[in-house]
């Protein structure tokens, strides 16, 4: 087992959980996290961090595999990000919102830090 960041970290990117992995394993896109599944231990500190609720176990629910296919694939070409950033201004305005992926996800790399 993994954890992985879902579609609700779309546009909202709280970087909450950073702070608390211990191995370092998150990666920054333009408006959204993921995790590197082979790095991630599994330890699940980072889930009750993420105020959107954006990181799930890849055993949760059907939709788990897509997003692990998609952390696996970015989480190789962004940055990675270790310290806590501010989050966009309209972050909470947008951590509601649903089926943001087909038209919010930007395939763009992060500053990493």
């Amino acid at each position: 087992m993994t954890y992985v960041v879902t579609e609700a970290c779309i546009r909202s990117k709280y970087t909450d959980c950073v702070e608390v992995c211990p191995v370092d394993c998150f990666y920054e896109g333009e408006n959204m996290l993921v995790i590197h599944p082979d790095e991630c231990i599994d330890c699940g500190v980072c889930e009750p961090e993420c105020p959107a609720e954006a990181i799930k176990a890849d055993t949760d629910g059907d939709a788990a595999e897509k997003w692990l296919e998609l952390n696996r694939k970015y989480s190789d070409s962004w940055p990675n990000i270790t310290r806590k950033k501010e989050s966009p201004p309209d972050a909470d305005e947008w951590k509601a919102v649903e089926d943001k992926y087909e038209k919010h996800f930007s395939a763009n790399p992060g500053e990493g830090s």
